[in-house]
């Protein structure tokens, strides 16, 4: 039988869906099709976090058990109405609408890596965030331990954090700034915290950038929060046998998460249940708390 390709109309855009049989996850027997379908569900979530944020897409053209490969530069064949932002030489696409995202799915884009501001606000991320990387010897109990631990300094100091999934193997903390700080103040106060959390969690945390010289503890990359630099979106898949999904958690839920139980398969029930977890992140600023830090730390130096 003839596989027939689709024609979509999503925001009055027409957009070609070849080959929507083809298994983009065969263990968890996600299809193109199917993907196209999850991801219009997830595209208004989506959009929220990439919204003028410039893409690194990472494409799988055979599914992925096959070749991938990075793209920061727009492909040849984007359409005309797809918004880019040319950055150090490059045309990079922003997920502004939910016509852009469903055709870059359909271009096998399978993981959306965002950075860490928008693009007309170029040195100023909107939160500091902390990736807690698990040795590949670690129980994922152990860094759920460590958010936790650190959940608590940070509401005794008052400051709201917010917790996702990478939908890999680890967690990232997001702490809202309303984009008041350029990134070297930024970088001051992550850095402030790695130092503070590797010392109060000395057997358990390492700031070590070197894989082989981590003795197994679980890294708190504080550096990837940088100009230039991206970080897997809030509700985007990853390439993993699970098909799971970088997934905003309650606090409370890291007693018993782990990052394979949120997929595609799953992710439009959870909202439906739960609602969107990180949306309160885009309306918090901590500026008072943080502004504090930042004084004694320029104090210091």
């Amino acid at each position: 039988m003839d596989i027939v390709d689709i024609k979509l109309k999503i925001e009055n855009k027409i957009i070609d869906l070849t080959n929507p049989d083809k298994l983009l996850w065969p263990e968890a027997d996600i299809t193109k099709k199917r993907y196209v379908e999850t991801m219009t569900v997830l595209a208004p979530f989506i959009i929220k976090y990439s919204k003028n944020r410039l893409l690194t897409a990472i494409r799988y053209p055979h599914g992925i058990g096959g070749k991938s490969f990075f793209q920061k530069e727009k492909p040849d064949n984007t359409p005309e109405w797809i918004k880019t932002v040319k950055f150090n030489d490059k045309n990079y696409i922003v997920v502004n609408s939910a016509a852009t995202l469903i055709w870059l799915c359909t271009q096998a884009v399978l993981e959306f890596h965002t950075s860490f501001n928008a693009y007309n606000n170029l040195d100023h991320p909107s939160h500091l965030v902390f990736d807690l990387d698990p040795d590949d010897n670690q129980d994922f109990r152990e860094v759920s331990e460590i958010a936790l631990s650190i959940y608590e300094t940070l509401e005794t100091l008052g400051i709201n954090g917010f917790v996702k999934t990478s939908g890999a193997s680890g967690l990232q903390i997001y702490i809202p700034t309303a984009s008041k700080y350029d990134y070297n103040s930024a970088r001051k106060l992550n850095e402030f915290f790695a130092q503070y959390f590797i010392q109060k969690l000395s057997k358990k945390l390492t700031i070590e950038r070197l894989k082989k010289n981590r003795d197994g503890k679980t890294y708190f990359d504080y550096m990837q929060m940088w100009y230039g630099k991206t970080i897997i979106a809030p509700y985007s898949p990853r390439a993993v046998m699970s098909a799971a999904v970088s997934t905003p958690l309650e606090w409370k839920e890291l007693n018993w998460a782990r990052p394979e139980l949120f997929t595609l398969n799953n992710i439009a029930a959870r909202l439906e249940q739960k609602g969107d977890l990180f949306e309160a992140s885009l309306h918090c600023k901590n500026n008072e708390q943080l502004d504090e830090i930042l004084k004694k730390l320029n104090t210091i130096n």
